[in-house]
């Protein structure tokens, strides 16, 4: 399983098709607010999900069998216990990398796609890895100013210091 900085950057540089299994079009999604993120950043979103013909743009698929073209790695928005059978239709489609998004932890899963000859990322968010390995914080709002590890100056009131 990658878990390591330099493992996650190397996934995220050398894999830029991403089937998004679960993709919602809904917009307050996390999945919907992942896909665009990564679609803004230049990367190849597969949307996969039987109810949508088409989400953000891009045709959707119900499976991923279906997709005809290379996908390089497999984002998984779905529950634990549907992750499985996903994993044999992620090596089907010859994905280098099987994602479990944060929350989704299949142990078994994992070690299955990588006795497929898959890489695993579990628990983690393709966004928020992206976000904090390559500078895109900011765009989330997290780099703001508004929160700072720097102390104030001492403010003055009515004759005594005070701490701002």
């Amino acid at each position: 399983m990658v878990d390591d900085i330099a493992g996650l950057r190397r996934i995220l540089l050398e894999n830029r098709t991403i089937a998004m299994v679960g993709l919602s079009a809904n917009w307050v999604r996390p999945s919907y607010f992942a896909a665009k993120y990564m679609l803004d950043r230049g990367y190849r979103v597969i949307p996969v999900n039987p109810q949508y013909s088409e989400v953000l743009g891009q045709r959707c698929y119900p499976r991923l069998a279906e997709i005809p073209e290379r996908v390089e790695l497999v984002d998984c928005f779905r529950k634990a216990d549907d992750i499985p059978p996903l994993v044999e239709d992620a090596a089907a489609i010859g994905a280098r990398v099987l994602w479990l998004q944060l929350g989704v932890v299949n142990r078994d899963a994992a070690r299955r796609a990588e006795a497929l000859g898959m890489e695993v990322v579990m628990d983690r968010c393709v966004k928020i890895e992206y976000a904090r390995l390559f500078g895109g914080l900011h765009w989330a709002g997290v780099n703001t100013g508004v929160i700072s590890a720097r102390r104030l100056p001492c403010l003055e009131v009515a004759g005594r210091r005070a701490s701002g």
